[in-house]
């Protein structure tokens, strides 16, 4: 069934239930139910509602947090903190490991952690997490926690701030998906493979060319300090090194590029610099619950620093923009279920899952159409005049 905005959809199970709470007792993240009288699109994703009396763990961390929206970031943290790196630590004690523990530690590190962390990076990246005179915590994340989920210090700030939103998936972006088919499992795989062993190189070549000598400075400090310490932890113990240190690596730079490839698969080929035609929006999906609303990619292209609770809104309050600019948004579904999707070739699904915006509906065959022009790889003469 295709969702029609004027037919309001809540995802199963959330109409009517309490407001999330989310890892901190007493620290409420509510459902947002926003419906439009004109679009009447229901929401199901968290926004914040503010406190009026906080207990002493969250009056302790308050004092230390820019925001007080990001208080969820600190249980997180601190869970990853206790749990995964005395786990590591533990697999390196001698005479302890074995290869049946390494399924194990993966199975706490990537369906437990691995999603919320990423989101976590990216939400502390675009906005400080401690206040300034707190400086020097704000390496908690990408340093600390970072280097046991495969983070390399720095890289992802440095690839995510300074180039991939100041380029915006234009052929510049080192990252960017529109010179390769969107729905082939070749092109990805090109995509992923090229990220994966050049991406130093292809980022050490743009902030040269940009002159950004400190970032560059600060991104080989991160990236060469984490090869250099899995190198050294191989001669302490290479089984719990693999286990720990270079399997997340690899893990993670899988999703980081499936979840890009989701986000800007379908970009319109007249008007490829519009952030409504070169991203999409997954809305009232469980992973927004997990992940920070990141579904909101659109809105997030829109002010980068948008707070990750006023997404829900942003789409409210400018859903005629989404309208008008045909805008694609998926329901109950994420940018890695929107990649999977598209490697299986299944578009029928994604078809299921679309939000049609418009007063008069389309056909199954109309928004395949959509798709298929949004998905088409653009010509290197299109490519070349999109860099003049």
């Amino acid at each position: 069934m295709i969702f029609h905005a004027s037919e309001p959809r809540v995802a199963e199970g959330v109409r009517g239930r309490a407001p999330e709470v989310c890892g901190v007792r007493g620290c409420r993240h509510s459902v947002a139910v926003m419906a439009s009288p004109t679009a009447g699109i229901t929401l199901s994703d968290p926004t914040f509602e503010p406190k009026d009396r906080r207990n002493a763990f969250e009056r302790f961390w308050l004092n230390l947090i820019s925001d007080e929206r990001d208080l969820p970031f600190i249980p997180l943290a601190l869970q990853m903190t206790f749990v995964i790196i005395p786990l590591a630590v533990l697999l390196y004690v001698p005479g302890v490991f074995r290869w049946w523990l390494a399924p194990v530690y993966w199975a706490v590190v990537f369906p437990g952690f691995m999603d919320r962390y990423m989101l976590m990076l990216h939400n502390a990246s675009h906005r400080r997490l401690f206040k300034r005179k707190y400086n020097f915590m704000n390496k908690w994340v990408p340093w600390v926690i970072g280097i046991f989920c495969g983070q390399t210090p720095e890289t992802y700030y440095i690839h995510h701030i300074t180039m991939h939103h100041a380029e915006g998936n234009l052929p510049n972006d080192l990252s960017s998906t529109m010179k390769y088919q969107r729905d082939s499992r070749i092109a990805w795989l090109r995509y992923f493979f090229r990220f994966f062993f050049f991406i130093l190189f292809d980022m050490t070549r743009y902030q040269l060319r940009k002159k950004r000598y400190p970032l560059l400075r600060k991104m080989l400090i991160g990236e060469l300090s984490f090869y250099a310490i899995t190198a050294a932890m191989m001669f302490v113990n290479w089984q719990a090194t693999v286990t720990v240190f270079v399997v997340p690596l690899v893990v993670i730079r899988i999703l980081m590029m499936a979840g890009n490839w989701g986000q800007h698969a379908f970009v319109d080929p007249d008007d490829p610099s519009n952030d409504y035609k070169s991203a999409i929006t997954c809305i009232n999906a469980r992973y927004n619950h997990r992940g920070f609303n990141d579904g909101y990619h659109i809105s997030h292209h829109l002010v980068a620093n948008r707070h990750w609770t006023d997404h829900p809104a942003e789409l409210q309050e400018n859903l005629q923009a989404y309208v008008d600019n045909d805008a694609i948004i998926f329901e109950g579904i994420d940018f890695f279920m929107v990649w999977l999707y598209l490697m299986l070739g299944r578009k029928d699904w994604l078809v299921e899952r679309f939000v049609d915006l418009r007063e008069e509906k389309r056909s199954k065959e109309e928004i395949l159409a959509l798709f298929e022009r949004r998905l088409k790889k653009f010509s290197p003469e299109q490519l070349a005049a999109l860099q003049k």
